[in-house]
């Protein structure tokens, strides 16, 4: 029998770079508008471990030949699309864009600087965007900054890097990767389990 005891998560809102608002709410965000199918596959994406895609993607080659100094066109999409998947609210504009800065920020201080060594500023990178999106993202921040660095390493748009994340974890999901396989795809959609957002002290598991 389902679980019907009902549960809060949070909307945050009203970030002027110092404090922010949060709003508990309780919604079904599997029926929501604008919560996809390719919502449900990131946030899926976060049950298992991303493994050998950090080697497939070349993650350290993306710091070793400077491949983070180029402009990354998909990088805004990209964000909104995880942003969203995460928070499960439409609106997270606001936090796109304090993440893009961090990003092009540290693009703009290795134009003024050398000396570092590669793994020194894969570690800046990661510090700096965990800092930027723990007070949204709190207990996930982490993995999303793996998640975020394999998408900048990949060289991909969002619909080549679907299909390649998804062809790895072996899964099937016609609808993202255009394969014509709508016959076979309940039996092998994975399933999401469903998803409230807990403050970082939370005495729930993940």
């Amino acid at each position: 029998m389902p679980n019907m005891q009902s549960e809060n998560f949070s909307i945050i809102h009203g970030y002027d770079g110092r404090s922010f608002q949060r709003h508990y709410v309780n919604q079904d965000f599997g029926n929501s508008i604008f919560f996809s199918k390719t919502h449900k596959y990131r946030l899926q994406c976060y049950y298992v471990e991303p493994g050998a895609l950090i080697n497939k993607f070349n993650v350290s080659c993306y710091w070793k030949l400077h491949r983070y100094l180029r402009r990354d066109h998909w990088l805004a999409s990209w964000l909104r699309r995880e942003i969203q998947a995460l928070i499960q609210e439409e609106n997270v504009e606001i936090i796109v864009h304090h993440i893009v800065g961090v990003v092009d920020s540290l693009k703009r201080k290795e134009h003024k600087s050398s000396g570092n060594t590669p793994e020194a500023k894969q570690e800046e990178f990661k510090t700096l965007v965990s800092q930027a999106a723990r007070p949204f993202l709190t207990g996930r921040t982490d993995r999303f900054v793996i998640e975020l660095e394999l998408f900048l390493a990949s060289g991909l748009n969002i619909e080549a890097y679907d299909r390649v994340y998804i062809q790895h974890l072996g899964w099937k999901i016609p609808e993202i990767t255009g394969e014509d396989e709508a016959g076979e795809f309940h039996a092998h959609e994975p399933s999401v389990p469903s998803l409230y957002f807990f403050d970082e002290d939370s005495n729930g598991n993940e």
